[in-house]
């Protein structure tokens, strides 16, 4: 980890990305910098903590395009999230128009299951 939070600052605004680490990849492919967000997904709509995670996922990118271009920047939600909301036509229409890469957890034993690019 080396930032938590990432803190940028892009065209006058100053943004908060919950945690800026690094990543080894592999051997063959090196380090990899990047940001990530991260959603519980605990409030009372999931279609309105989406619209949020997407808002904030697109200004974090423009930010980090910007100021720290070799960052990737991923959206980490929690498997349980993913499972059921993540899967839905309309959700992966925007992931996927939005080029939006993603950490799959679990909250509870607090560990990476998957990447998705």
């Amino acid at each position: 980890m080396t930032d938590d939070p990432l803190r940028i600052k892009a065209g006058g605004a100053d943004m908060e990305i919950d945690l800026g680490a690094e990543k080894i990849i592999a051997a063959e492919r090196g380090e990899e910098k990047i940001a990530v967000e991260i959603k519980s997904f605990i409030g009372t709509s999931n279609i309105s903590e989406f619209h949020t995670a997407v808002g904030q996922f697109i200004n974090y990118r423009v930010a980090l395009e910007e100021r720290q271009p070799e960052r990737i920047l991923y959206l980490a939600v929690p498997i349980g999230v993913y499972r059921k909301f993540f899967m839905l036509t309309f959700v992966q229409t925007i992931i996927q128009r939005f080029q939006i890469t993603l950490i799959i957890y679990d909250p509870i034993g607090e560990v990476i299951l998957e990447w998705k690019n």
